[in-house]
């Protein structure tokens, strides 16, 4: 029997360039300039996190104001449009039915997680649905790794946490993780990066079985 823990974004489903395209929009509207790596920087800071980066490269609104505009603009999305990437469904079914532990963590708010499990249909599927929000800090913070572990009553060692995204890998790393990094291609500039790093990398769901 395995503990998993999955990031939901590029990882379970196919949402990165809607995560992207409205936060570069926000940007846009906002007349703010960013450099090619923000895709990587803002992955792992979830919504409020990039809300607060943002401010930084001189966005001039309120972060409770910009978590509105971006919540806004995602919601439809994920509550409509957003499908799980291949195989996902079949294999977190397979590993349930196996006995394994599913949880996930992610930098996204429960109003968009939520609702996009549940018309998949996998919602019931994981013993723990965490966004961030729920640790009080972000993916970039190795103690998110050790306080979920505790939650789930785990050694952090024991626990396989599986991410798209190279810096949220790098961070479960350093706090003690099995990590296996999973393809998609919002990363594919960092997949030699990511693969280097990984204990395993997948490029299709069906490798975890």
């Amino acid at each position: 029997m395995k503990t998993y823990l999955f990031d939901f974004d590029g990882t379970l489903v196919d949402s990165m360039p809607t995560f992207v395209a409205v936060m570069l929009r926000i940007l846009d509207e906002n007349g703010v300039q960013y450099g090619d790596n923000i895709v990587k920087i803002i992955t792992p800071l979830g919504y409020k996190g990039t809300a607060e980066y943002f401010q930084t490269l001189g966005v001039k609104l309120p972060v409770d104001e910009l978590l509105k505009t971006m919540h806004r603009y995602a919601q439809k999305e994920y509550a409509e449009n957003i499908v799980a990437k291949p195989n996902v469904i079949e294999v977190l079914n397979t590993l349930k039915q196996r006995g394994d532990s599913l949880n996930v963590l992610t930098a996204s708010p429960h109003e968009m997680l939520d609702c996009c499990l549940k018309r998949l249909g996998i919602f019931d599927v994981f013993d723990n649905v965490w966004s961030c929000d729920d640790f009080q800090t972000t993916k970039a913070n190795p103690e998110i790794y050790k306080s979920a572990a505790q939650r789930l009553g785990k050694r952090v060692e024991d626990i396989v946490f599986l991410d798209d995204n190279f810096n949220a890998l790098r961070t479960a790393k350093t706090a003690g993780m099995t990590v296996y990094g999973v393809y998609d291609p919002s990363s594919d500039e960092y997949k030699t990066e990511i693969e280097n790093l990984s204990d395993k990398y997948i490029e299709d769901f069906s490798a975890l079985l």
